[in-house]
């Protein structure tokens, strides 16, 4: 830990409490030096206030203008934009306001492998994790995923893995990586943006201490404006480092040429996943990590809960639960590419937003699909393909889908819409479709 750093810092804001504003309150009470910590949260019963320790002064309700103004530190929650007013009145007054990733920049000593992106970095960080974990390495995997970065420290791995939003990457400047990945970029935020630009450079600044940057050569967004390391492609349709090349009939995703695995031996669904499993391959050769031990982890995975996750596979059917898509963009990436033996039942409806769904329609078009709606916006999928049926419920629909099935087909729940007519949220939806799932399966 470089604790020069710390030289002159004394009193610290935290902005924001919940889960990663405690994680970062937990880190500072137990650096070497004394520090006076406060906090301070807008809402007026914020959570994990009762966590708090006792020492460690709070105020909520509304902002606090001379504690920022007072501290020589101010770390961020990554939901209060720069912009903020307060935020804003701090960094003019020349006091210095970072987030928690900086915090574990300053501290972590062993290799970091990084990604964002618009759709697909929980896929691709949890991923990693699981393959490095599969190639013999102690793996922390967290940041904008499951665990806040700085209590991974505690792990004392081998190598991090961390997902990091836009927001997390504004206020982050000396993150040293092993190796960086920018998936995609595709309209997100802008209600906290000025354009898309200025959500890409947010983005970008993900490679600025990266030896190794991995892009999306069929998304040039992704690429770095200026950069002087490593710059190694991955694409489905290019001759790039990490591609899709069919040898003897068959697709095999291929690092330098070299084929690691066949397209067909992955778990995961979707052309999406395919690229997403290139991008494990390419960040961990890139940080040098031998992925020999760990392809069997990489065929067998079958993706984080209600995304693309395969939950049954029972007489050759498969059984998605991608509960997680409440978008239209969501299920188009589900459907992209997807490659069927069989036809797909695909379950679609909830709360619709306002949304066009007409997107869809010309994916569909192309597919051996039955169309099964439900939900208070069900009726809005009906125009979009002649198999279209209505029904109530999720169970209705397994209920009448369960006697068609043959081998080679596969049962798709990526809705297209929020859940919240008949479930509490996405998760209960898709923990109600993977029981109905495993039990008619």
């Amino acid at each position: 830990m470089t604790m020069d750093r710390w030289q002159n810092i004394h009193s610290v804001v935290v902005v924001g409490l919940g889960i990663t504003g405690l994680s970062v309150v937990k880190y500072l009470a137990n650096l070497p030096q004394a520090l006076t910590i406060k906090v301070i949260d807008t809402r007026e019963n914020p959570p994990g206030k009762d966590e708090l320790p006792v020492d460690v002064q709070l105020h909520s309700g509304s902002w606090n203008q001379a504690w920022l103004l007072e501290a020589d530190l101010v770390v961020a929650n990554p939901g209060i934009a720069l912009t903020t007013p307060e935020i804003q009145r701090t960094l003019d007054a020349g006091v210095k306001v970072v987030g928690d990733i900086e915090l574990f920049a300053w501290h972590v000593d062993k290799p970091v492998i990084a990604i964002t992106g618009s759709n697909g970095k929980s896929t691709v960080t949890d991923l990693t994790g699981v393959v490095a974990q599969a190639s013999g390495l102690t793996v922390g995997v967290g940041g904008n995923i499951g665990v806040p970065a700085l209590d991974l420290l505690a792990q004392d791995a081998d190598l991090y893995v961390l997902e990091l939003s836009s927001f997390q990457l504004e206020t982050t400047s000396s993150l040293q990586l092993s190796a960086a990945a920018f998936l995609n970029l595709s309209e997100d935020h802008m209600d906290r943006y000025d354009g898309m630009d200025d959500y890409r450079d947010a983005k970008l600044r993900i490679f600025d201490h990266a030896e190794a940057c991995i892009v999306n050569a069929d998304d040039k967004p992704t690429y770095p404006e200026q950069y002087s390391g490593k710059l190694v492609e991955f694409s489905l349709g290019q001759e790039t480092a990490f591609t899709v090349q069919v040898l003897d009939g068959r697709e095999f995703l291929c690092a330098y040429g070299e084929p690691i695995v066949a397209s067909d031996e992955l778990t995961l669904v979707g052309r999406h996943n395919v690229a997403n499993a290139l991008v494990v391959l390419a960040l961990l050769h890139e940080a040098g990590i031998d992925v020999a031990q760990g392809v069997d982890a990489l065929k067998s995975y079958n993706g984080l809960t209600h995304r693309c996750q395969v939950v049954a596979d029972n007489h050759d059917v498969k059984w998605v639960n991608d509960s997680k898509a409440t978008n239209v963009a969501s299920t188009l990436a589900a459907l992209s590419g997807l490659s069927l033996q069989g036809r797909l039942y695909l379950l679609v409806g909830g709360v619709g937003k306002g949304a066009d769904f007409s997107e869809l329609a010309p994916v569909l078009a192309d597919l051996n699909v039955q169309l099964c709606c439900f939900g208070e916006d069900g009726s809005e999928f009906m125009p979009l393909h002649t198999s279209a049926k209505l029904f109530d419920t999720m169970e209705e629909i397994i209920l009448w889908v369960k006697p068609q099935l043959n081998p080679g087909d596969m049962v798709l729940l990526s809705p297209a819409c929020a859940s919240f007519d008949q479930f509490n949220n996405f998760m209960a939806r898709g923990d109600v479709f993977t029981e109905l799932a495993k039990y008619y399966a």
